[in-house]
């Protein structure tokens, strides 16, 4: 039977921590510039970071939370996220960026709305269920486990289920079909999840052309 490696919810980590986590700080190579949405301009907010078996790199996804619904954060070439396939090693975090009017903001204790990160850090375990389907298997681990089905915190590597159409992004670079990395959900906490619509997120990259892509669907 075939299994599928699930992403599930592991407590805290550090904003810092080189593993595979939902929020805290991007890592990425010295110099690289926090990036911004090509709709409105602002920062975008860093959702997560996946380190991938055997040296393949650090998937990282970002996406638009300025004015939710209004960029087209959903897309995987509108602009309003961005994925990035980043070297192994060498990374370092990347500095946070000014907030958007941050010299008029008097309240800038209010991480509720910082766009530019989560409210939380999740560490992530991998769980490698016998069920060959995404959905069967988050059930089985919830029932065996008896822990919540919203501790499930995606998928990585296999086959994904889409919510709607496949919508497997191209390579802007050969042309070819990416490669699907992870599906992410929003997770437990509804104070501290990405915004997916109440829906999934899914990462792809093409390896040999160092590119990646990210959109969601509900």
């Amino acid at each position: 039977m075939n299994s599928t490696t699930l992403l599930v919810h592991d407590g805290s980590a550090a904003p810092d921590a080189p593993v595979t986590r939902v929020g805290g700080l991007p890592l990425a190579p010295a110099g690289t510039q926090w990036p911004t949405c090509t709709t409105c301009s602002g920062p975008l907010q860093f959702i997560a970071q996946m380190v991938l078996d055997g040296g393949r790199g650090v998937l990282s996804v970002f996406m638009c939370a300025n004015d939710p619904g209004s960029c087209a954060e959903w897309s995987a070439t509108a602009g309003g996220n961005r994925a990035y396939l980043f070297p192994p090693a060498g990374l370092v975090p990347i500095p946070l960026p000014a907030l958007p009017d941050d010299e008029d903001d008097e309240d800038e204790d209010d991480e509720d709305d910082d766009v530019r990160q989560l409210g939380a850090v999740r560490a992530v375990e991998r769980v490698e269920v016998a069920q060959p389907g995404y959905r069967s298997a988050a059930k089985a681990w919830s029932e065996r486990s008896g822990r919540p089905p919203r501790h499930v915190l995606g998928q990585l590597g296999g086959t994904p289920e889409w919510l709607q159409n496949d919508e497997t992004p191209d390579c802007a670079g050969c042309g070819g079909p990416m490669e699907f990395i992870a599906r992410l959900e929003e997770g437990p906490d509804p104070v501290t999840a990405p915004n997916f619509g109440s829906g999934s997120a899914y990462a792809h990259a093409c390896e040999p052309c160092g590119r990646a892509a990210f959109l969601w669907q509900c």
